[in-house]
């Protein structure tokens, strides 16, 4: 009875109704909702966009506990403390944790505003976002830069399209997109990927450079010469973005989410051919650049892997999954080749493939009903 009455308090005609999508939210976090088709055809599945959410997250854990350990690594090297793995990781994550609490604090704070104000129930799908967000901007990006950029892209990319689903471009990387052209000097130079603390100072010859960003004045040979190898950069123990920089964990990631069915690996496939194809007319024009260091430097595999696989923002048939990809990973590289002003080409393609996604649909559905009629007219 008093299960009842206070399940009655949250619903329609209750004294508390206004806080209903909240307390829902918070019901059904673990658990499947209680709540079944009651007409209509359906299929019964035991997978949701709960399940499919926290599959993404799962799959992004490597990644962010990696990055982690490679803030402390890095701020280690830096100023030439000795320190050993624990000191390095917990170093990291209290510096990693203020994003995360930002990210999640700020976005849900507006998902739960937004869906009471609907009346409807809160999607999990900022669960991902804000997974994602603390992954791809630098580990010493002020916290009040974050929490706008959170703030615009969780209200003018998601909210005014009618929420999760319904967005045109990546939440996380719209974030992202906020941050680097509103606030550039926070988001590039090679003094944003490494925390110093204060009270302590660099030692010599350390310049917090990225690989991509060195690969982009002198090719290979200023990589060579400043000591970055090719199985440095697939490891991962280098400047750059929270989880971005390991494939290995990266890779783990992606064995899930294919694994699982929850991202297309189609999309995968087809990002790294493109871009591996335009590495190598770079590099026959003479980028210096090996074609596939392309893929272990920067955002491209992480990108690739967690973002272009967005099944909301990217193309839906097939066929379309396989031209997004190429396309995605064709740009990232032309733009890191040819556009001296910008060193990373990732998030600009993704967000480009994202607006062009439902036009790479129509065109693959048009030519194939034109197929089929033209099969039907000679039968």
């Amino acid at each position: 009875m008093a299960e009842e009455k206070k399940a009655g308090l949250f619903e329609k005609g209750g004294k508390l109704y206004w806080l209903h999508s909240t307390i829902d939210a918070f019901d059904t976090f673990l658990r499947v909702p209680g709540t079944v088709t009651a007409k209509g055809a359906h299929v019964r599945d035991s997978i949701d966009l709960k399940r499919v959410m926290i599959m993404v997250v799962i799959a992004l854990v490597p990644a962010a506990l990696f990055g982690m350990y490679n803030v402390g690594y890095q701020t280690a090297l830096a100023t030439g403390a000795s320190w050993g793995f624990w000191k390095m990781f917990f170093y990291g994550l209290f510096k990693v944790l203020p994003l995360y609490v930002v990210a999640y604090l700020v976005g849900l704070a507006i998902e739960f505003a937004s869906s009471q104000i609907r009346g409807e129930e809160v999607n999990e799908g900022y669960l991902v976002t804000g997974f994602l967000i603390p992954l791809i901007v630098p580990v010493d990006v002020p916290l009040w830069m974050l929490a706008l950029a959170v703030a615009f892209s969780v209200i003018f990319c998601k909210e005014v399209f009618g929420g999760t689903g319904m967005n045109i471009w990546n939440p996380a990387l719209v974030a992202r997109a906020f941050l680097f052209f509103s606030y550039p000097s926070s988001m590039s130079g090679s003094s944003v990927w490494v925390h110093i603390p204060k009270g302590m100072s660099t030692v010599d010859a350390f310049t917090g450079a990225t690989p991509l960003a060195i690969a982009g004045e002198g090719g290979k040979g200023a990589l060579d010469a400043a000591g970055y190898s090719f199985m440095d950069l697939f490891w991962g123990l280098i400047p750059g973005s929270v989880g971005e920089t390991s494939v290995i964990a990266i890779l783990l990631g992606a064995i899930i989410i294919a694994w699982t069915g929850v991202a297309s690996w189609k999309i995968m496939v087809s990002s790294i051919a493109g871009g591996l194809l335009v590495g190598w007319l770079g590099q026959l024009a003479g980028s210096g650049i090996p074609a596939w260091y392309h893929l272990v430097m920067g955002g491209f595999l992480f990108g690739t892997v967690f973002m272009a696989t967005d099944p909301v923002t990217s193309a839906q048939t097939e066929t379309g999954k396989w031209i997004f990809g190429f396309l995605v990973g064709a740009l990232a590289v032309v733009v890191r080749l040819w556009n001296p002003g910008y060193a990373e080409g990732m998030m600009l393609a993704i967000l480009l493939m994202n607006t062009f996604a439902p036009t790479i649909d129509h065109c693959v559905v048009s030519s194939s009903i034109s197929r089929r009629q033209r099969k039907m007219k000679t039968a």
